[in-house]
């Protein structure tokens, strides 16, 4: 049986069946074109596969990986921390403790819930990207947040048994990766982003990680330059991870 002209199969291990690989125009930055080739591994990604991907630059959406391939932007750099070498900064530290005092934490499997999507729509709405506005469903929560080709879970953050956030994690032998963090506008003033990523800092101590992915850095993108504020950190350019140190 020949594929598709549009689909390829590329040699992994798994192998991985490219399913879109088209140009459009840039989520993050206006003016911009990017090109993000989906691929489907051919079956479910173990740890040590899923932390090889990760560590050459890959990023999940669903059961769908991709890696930037712009042609002619290279703002999208993936960072991660050293989770022994991470210091967090003064604000950051109180972040984690007015935090610690408001919500429960929990860990579960991927849902795809009606309230999961309620809240994955207000946090859309409210979020500052050039992003389109139709309301996502059920179906197409499932595909982007409630399905997987690795090992996930949940991050649940609940204040007085009221759902109002959910990080979608991924884990490796070594590492863990945010994949993506939806919260109730409402609680923008506890800076729930920042607060997620410690925790999720303090899992990969727990469980004797050294890495936390944490997705893209785009410093000309206002929602997503507060990862650069993590320090130190380390960023995939030009195919080297660099070391970023606090000055």
């Amino acid at each position: 049986m020949s594929l598709s002209p549009r689909l390829r199969l590329v040699a992994a291990e798994p192998p991985e069946l490219i399913v879109y690989d088209e140009p459009g125009p840039c989520s993050y930055l206006t003016d911009q074109i990017w090109r993000l080739p989906l691929r489907l591994p051919l079956r479910m990604l173990t740890r040590a596969e899923y932390g090889r991907r990760l560590a050459t630059g890959d990023r999940r959406q669903g059961r769908l990986l991709y890696r930037t391939a712009c042609p002619a932007c290279r703002a999208c750099e993936p960072i991660r921390l050293d989770v022994e070498r991470f210091a967090p900064g003064r604000t950051q530290r109180r972040v984690e403790r007015r935090g610690d005092e408001t919500f429960l934490v929990e860990l579960g499997p991927l849902e795809a819930s009606d309230d999961r999507v309620t809240l994955y729509n207000l946090h859309k709405q409210a979020r500052d990207l050039s992003v389109d506005e139709e309301t996502t469903d059920a179906d197409a929560f499932q595909s982007f947040l409630g399905d997987s080709c690795c090992e996930s879970f949940e991050m649940r953050y609940s204040i007085a048994g009221e759902l109002g956030g959910i990080a979608i994690v991924d884990r490796t032998d070594d590492a863990l990766s945010a994949v993506y963090f939806y919260w109730h506008p409402k609680l923008a003033p506890l800076s729930p982003g920042t607060y997620s990523i410690l925790k999720q800092v303090d899992l990969c101590k727990r469980w004797g990680l050294r890495y936390l992915y944490l997705g893209l850095h785009i410093a000309d993108c206002r929602p997503m330059v507060y990862k650069a504020r993590f320090l130190p950190h380390e960023r995939l350019i030009a195919g080297r991870w660099r070391h970023f140190e606090r000055t």
